[in-house]
């Protein structure tokens, strides 16, 4: 076994899989400006141990962060054995991070939550490396398609969110289990990942094979080369949608008087971060003039501006529809609200505002 942190010590063997691997961490290390301190979120799974092997010889100093969800029998001895795995690998640190996960939209999303909520406490200024493969991003892909979720969900994970970093996007699957046994790991295998149960599992189990079958092979790769180029697309459109929020955006007046939702001078908004008076609203009148993919692009931007995060197609359908298809319809409620107010999209004097309005009292 190596020094405990020394990468200097740590010799891979030149196997086609550790190889690939390491060239997909080299060029993301690259493509990032070169060398420095990462954090790596380890599962104990093999494509997260087969990207802290890689991350060791090809990255800066590397911290191990595995977050022990407490959800199976036995969660804590898979934690504290993969931060021993992470340390013979050559991280400089392994620790383990137990968390709570609550119910909110299933367990799986919960998960999730919690697991990014515990990396981003640890990283300490440093990017995350995530172990997702392109079989990953494929499923992906193909939940985005099959939900109908708009452009975004299929243009699948980027390779760099910051401050969460993807190197082994065009790494298949196989490979990092092959590098694991080229290596002598032995990686955990989470029952959760063949539980039918789970949608990701039977699109991965039946439904890309299916496909893979069906058409000929190439799938998985195909949907991945789909989700960078609309990735490209997509960029585009984002500039020219931020040009847009700019000219639309009227910013909000100056020493007025905030109303509450309630209509009484002075009163907040019931805790939705801002007062309506302070909330810049957007031009129906310019916004009328672009197409609808940019409108629905500056609307969002303007929305996440705000901190009101969680929109799905049908919220920027239905807001677009204030703009290009106006009845008389009431506004759109999103989320970021509180227990008292909800916050709601309407049209207001020619503009789109985002306002507090009272819950309705369910008793």
């Amino acid at each position: 076994m190596s020094p405990v942190g020394d990468s200097a010590w740590v010799r891979l063997p030149e196997t086609a899989a550790v190889l690939a691997v390491r060239r997909g961490v080299r060029e993301w290390v690259a493509a990032r400006g070169g060398r420095a301190p990462v954090v790596v979120g380890l599962s104990g799974g093999a494509d997260s141990l087969a990207l802290v092997a890689a991350a060791v010889v090809e990255a800066g100093a590397v911290t191990a962060v595995v977050v022990d969800h407490g959800l199976q029998e036995g969660s804590g001895e898979v934690a504290r054995r993969a931060a021993e795995q992470a340390l013979a690998l050559g991280c400089v640190d392994a620790v383990v991070v137990p968390v709570e996960v609550g119910r909110d939209g299933g367990v799986e999303a919960a998960a999730r939550a919690a697991r990014y909520a515990a990396l981003e406490d640890a990283r300490d200024g440093r990017p995350v490396l995530l172990g997702h493969t392109l079989d990953d991003q494929a499923e992906t892909v193909l939940l985005g398609l099959g939900r109908g979720s708009g452009g975004r969900s299929i243009q699948g994970m980027a390779a760099w969110n910051a401050p969460w970093g993807r190197p082994l996007l065009g790494v298949r699957r196989a490979q990092t289990v092959r590098m694991c046994a080229d290596l002598g790991i032995e990686p955990w295998d989470d029952p959760h990942n063949t539980d039918p149960g789970y949608t990701r599992v039977r699109v991965r189990s039946e439904v890309l094979p299916l496909l893979e079958e069906v058409l000929g092979g190439g799938v998985a790769q195909a949907l991945a080369r789909t989700a960078g180029q609309l990735r490209e697309d997509g960029t585009v459109l984002d500039t020219l949608a931020e040009d847009l929020r700019r000219s639309a955006t009227i910013p909000p007046p100056d020493a007025v008087a905030p109303l509450s939702a309630t209509g009484v001078p002075g009163a907040a908004s019931g805790g939705s971060g801002l007062d309506d008076t302070d909330r810049p609203r957007l031009s129906i009148e310019i916004l009328t003039t672009a197409p609808a993919a940019l409108r629905r692009r500056a609307v969002r931007a303007w929305l996440t501006e705000q901190g009101i995060g969680g929109l799905m197609n049908a919220h920027l359908q239905a807001i677009d529809e204030l703009v290009s298809d106006w009845r008389g319809q009431g506004g759109v409620a999103v989320g970021g609200g509180s227990r008292a107010h909800r916050l709601v999209v309407g049209r207001e004097h020619g503009t789109l505002a985002v306002r507090a309005q009272p819950r309705l009292d369910d008793t």
